[in-house]
């Protein structure tokens, strides 16, 4: 049962973590030019990178926790 959960969250965190890297605004801009095409108009929101690399972090660190958890249960 625990095993189920775990891999549920497990599933939710990667799919979090595949969408934060991918709407990050980088050198190709990523799938973060389909959210935000006006951005290029308007200028560059500091505040939502700077919040979606911090989301990005935490989201690696819990990543990388339950694939540790995964390997001893």
């Amino acid at each position: 049962m625990i095993g189920t959960v775990i891999n549920i969250v497990y599933l939710v965190l990667c799919i979090a973590l595949i969408a934060t890297v991918l709407l990050q605004s980088g050198r190709s801009a990523g799938l973060g030019a389909i959210a935000g095409g006006a951005q290029s108009l308007v200028g560059k929101k500091k505040g939502l990178d700077e919040t979606l690399s911090k989301f990005t972090t935490y989201l690696a660190i819990g990543f990388m926790l339950f694939t540790i958890i995964l390997v001893v249960v």
